[in-house]
Formats: C-alpha cells, sequence, structure tokens
C-alpha cells in the first residue's frame, strides 16, 4: 500500500472530512496536555491543596507505621491491586476518544490527597463537632456523617474537576469526560481513605493482631466499595459538566443538579444506614444490599445517558475511511457499539482463527481513530502505516 491510500486522494467527501475536523476539535480526542503552567492560577491551587493533603496523609501514616508496618504495607499492596483493577475496568468503557492518561493521574492524585486531607477533613470535623453540640453525641453518631460528608466530600472532589477544566480545557469537553475523571478523583479519594480505616482497625483489641483487623476491614471496604466514592463522584461530576456545559456538551442544568443531587442522596442514605436501621444488623444489611444495588442502577443510566457522544465522535472520525474503503461500516458500528455489539462482530468469525483475526482487524482500526485524532485528522506518516496495517492484518 501506498500513499494514494490517503484520504484526499481517493476522494473522500468534504462533508465527511469537514466532520471529522469537528469531531476531533470537539472531543479533545489526541490533544497534547502539559500539566506545568506557571501562568495559570489554576495550576498553582491544584498543586498547593495536593502538597498540603499530601502532607498531611504522611504526617498520619508516619503516626501509624512504627506500630503497625505490616497491616500498612498489606493495606497499600491490596489496595494497589484493587486501584489496578479498577483501572483496567475503566480502560474497557473509555473505549472512544480517550482521556489523557496524564489528566487521570492528576483526577486521581487530587481525589487522593487534596480532596480528603487538605479539604474535606478540615471540614467534617467542626461540623461533626456542630451536630454533637445541637443534638448529643448520639445523634450525630447516628446522623452526623450522613449530614455532613455527602457535601463537604462531594463538593471537594468535584473542585478536583474544575480545576482539572481550567488546566486542560481542550481535553475535559463532554460530560462523559466528566464521568471518567469523577470515577478516578473518587478512586483516589477511597483507596486513600480505605487505607486509613485498615490502619485505624489494626489497632483493635489492643492491636492483638493488627493484620487480621486490618484484613477484615480491607475485605469489607473492597466489598462495600462498589458503591461508595468511585460512583459518587462519577455521577457527580458528569453531572457538574451538565450544569456548566462545555463546547461540546451543551449546558443542561436540570439534569446536572439531579444527578448531583443523587450522588449526594446515595452517599448520604450510605452514611446513615446506621440510624436507619436502628442498629439493627439484618436491616442494615438489607439496606446495604439495597442501596448498592440503586446505585449501580444510577451509575449504569449515567453512563448510558453520557456514552452517545463518544460513540458519535468515533463514527465522524471513521466516516472518511469507510467511504474509502479502508475500514467497514461493520467495523466502525462495532466499534461506536457496546461489549454486546463487539462480542457479536467476534462470533461472525468462522472458526477460532477468524474470530481472532476480526480482533486484531478491529484493534487495528481504533489504533488508526486514535492516530488520525492526534494528526487533527491529517494523512501523516503513523496515520498512512496505520492504515496498512489494517489491511495487512485482513490478509
Amino acid at each position: 500500500m501506498t500513499a494514494s491510500h490517503g484520504i484526499e486522494s481517493r476522494g473522500a467527501d468534504d462533508a465527511l472530512l469537514a466532520a471529522r475536523a469537528e469531531a476531533i476539535r470537539n472531543s479533545g480526542w489526541g490533544q497534547a496536555f502539559r500539566f506545568a503552567q506557571p501562568r495559570n492560577l489554576a495550576f498553582w491551587v491544584y498543586v498547593v491543596l495536593v502538597a498540603i493533603g499530601a502532607v498531611s496523609f504522611t504526617r498520619y501514616v508516619g503516626g501509624q507505621a512504627p506500630a503497625y508496618g505490616e497491616a500498612l504495607i498489606v493495606a497499600t499492596v491490596l489496595f494497589a491491586l484493587y486501584c489496578a483493577l479498577f483501572w483496567w475496568f475503566t480502560q474497557r468503557i473509555d473505549r472512544y476518544a480517550h482521556q489523557s492518561w496524564k489528566l487521570i493521574v492528576l483526577a486521581f492524585v487530587w481525589g487522593a490527597f487534596a480532596a480528603p486531607w487538605a479539604m474535606a477533613a478540615n471540614a467534617n470535623t467542626p461540623m461533626l463537632e456542630i451536630w454533637g453540640k445541637l443534638f448529643g453525641q448520639a445523634w450525630a453518631a447516628d446522623w452526623g456523617a450522613g449530614l455532613t460528608a455527602p457535601f463537604t466530600e462531594e463538593i471537594s472532589k468535584g473542585l478536583g474537576l474544575l480545576l482539572l477544566i481550567a488546566i486542560a480545557p481542550r481535553l475535559v469537553r463532554t460530560a462523559f469526560d466528566g464521568f471518567v475523571l469523577g470515577a478516578f478523583i473518587g478512586l483516589g479519594f477511597q483507596i486513600l481513605e480505605d487505607i486509613q480505616y485498615a490502619l485505624t482497625s489494626s489497632a483493635a483489641q489492643f492491636g492483638a493482631n493488627p493484620v487480621g483487623n486490618a484484613m477484615f476491614t480491607i475485605v469489607m471496604r473492597m466489598t462495600m466499595g462498589v458503591a461508595a466514592h468511585i460512583l459518587y463522584s462519577a455521577v457527580f461530576c458528569a453531572g457538574l459538566v451538565y450544569l456548566l456545559g462545555r463546547p461540546a456538551e451543551p449546558r443542561r442544568r436540570g439534569l446536572g443538579l439531579a444527578l448531583m443531587a443523587t450522588a449526594m442522596l446515595l452517599h448520604g442514605i450510605w452514611d446513615n444506614i446506621g440510624g436507619i436501621a436502628g442498629g439493627a444488623t439484618a436491616v442494615m444489611f438489607l439496606l446495604w444490599i439495597g442501596v448498592i444495588a440503586i446505585a449501580i442502577v444510577v451509575v449504569t443510566r449515567v453512563f448510558a445517558i453520557t456514552v452517545p457522544r463518544e460513540r458519535a465522535f468515533m463514527r465522524d472520525v471513521l466516516a472518511p475511511e469507510v467511504a474509502t474503503g479502508v475500514v467497514t461500516a461493520e467495523e466502525v458500528d462495532t466499534l461506536a457499539g457496546d461489549r454486546k455489539a463487539r462480542r457479536a462482530y467476534r462470533k461472525r468469525g468462522r472458526n477460532r482463527a477468524q474470530r481472532r483475526q476480526r480482533d486484531h482487524v478491529l484493534e487495528a482500526v481504533h489504533d488508526l481513530a486514535d492516530q488520525l485524532a492526534e494528526a487533527g485528522g491529517r494523512d501523516t506518516g503513523t496515520v498512512l502505516f496505520a492504515r496498512q496495517e489494517i489491511t495487512r492484518l485482513r490478509g
């Protein structure tokens, strides 16, 4: 294959090329990102608050490590594996206009240090003390967390998304971007909170079995974490993007406020389960299951609401390739579809070898979309090579 396979020389429709350029520009797909921006106030706010949170967390861990070092190591390793599993899962659902991994790391770091240790922690303690003084310590123990954390913690996580928008306005363009980045902000928050809880539980029974006590907490936090900070902030941040509006996402204030309120409501109910159940273990267990089920339905629905725009970007970027015969309409439908579409595409292979070949071709088509986005739709050397790879894999 030669450069004759370039889009221009194969006569792709100008309207399709214009739609591609518009999709790449609107999505921010393939845009370069530079974190260090000394002239950007948002950059300094991010750096200072993360630094404050990191120092606070380090001091806390430093005070616990001498007595519960083994528990700390176990918790860190297991939650790191949990984090890696979530990263893999997110890459499976963020299969369209890929978000920058650098921005994802920044989201995680904000959620890990700035949101909990520099912001929420400094607001939660005073608020809980106020509740105790107003209504008594017993009432505050049952209801204080659920009336405080949903506001202080979701707002502190949402502020992280606002800073990321100010730092990388060309990359955070849709509600789906807010959904993905919000999930990673929540992941960072949850991982460090879980480590904190594991260390706290290590001191139970006068520290006689720190690792065993920590393991119980770790298992519980991993199990119940399905409906925790990851989910809340994914929904909250998607709503925040709808509330603000972005160049590729028209403002929808009602939907945005509804999603943000839903995230805070789920968070509040979760934190108040003990008070709602009146301390009855069986009722608490049923409430946990119910809240988890509702939360999963909510996040699945939010994903379904936010993802169509990303799928449309994929179609627009690859449409000229279909017109010129480089890519088939079936392949574009599959890439712009869901997991069921991918499964159906693979099953159309008559045997294992053909199914494996179809997998490789689909990956190559996705790589072509990535290369086109990075090149701004131009026929660069990497784009031409990506087209050649598709033809080679078909052969």
